[in-house]
């Protein structure tokens, strides 16, 4: 079993940053990819970036690119995803999971663990 942990979000003006921390822990947490996905109201869960467990590789999704980054403090088992320059659209609630070794997969059906979710809402 692992626990997700995610803090960080809030209310932020467009233009604006915010970072989020997703926190893990449990049995053979540190061997999962970690993603992050966004699900606005109505809408699908987004894949936004990726992290593989070693920290070797990234992955962002075309719309945040530029403008996100995904970082992990391997010795905290914590996962950071550096938001800039929000945007409306960014608008909504990010969840960290813990999926696959080696790869950051788009598709939520993949990931084995999720976090309660964290709220972003961009906005004037």
């Amino acid at each position: 079993q692992v626990q997700l942990v995610e803090s960080g979000g809030g209310l932020v003006q467009p233009g604006g940053s915010l970072t989020l921390s997703c926190a893990a822990s449990g049995r053979t947490s540190t061997t999962y990819t970690i993603s992050w996905f966004r699900q606005a109201s109505g809408k699908e869960r987004d894949f936004v970036a990726g992290i593989t467990w070693n920290a070797r590789n990234q992955w962002l999704a075309d719309s945040v690119k530029g403008r996100f980054a995904i970082t992990k403090n391997i010795a905290e088992n914590t996962v950071y995803l550096q938001m800039n320059s929000l945007k409306p659209e960014d608008t909504g609630v990010y969840y960290c999971a813990a999926g696959p070794t080696g790869v950051a997969d788009i598709r939520p059906s993949l990931y084995d663990y999720w976090g309660q979710g964290t709220q972003v809402t961009v906005s004037v």
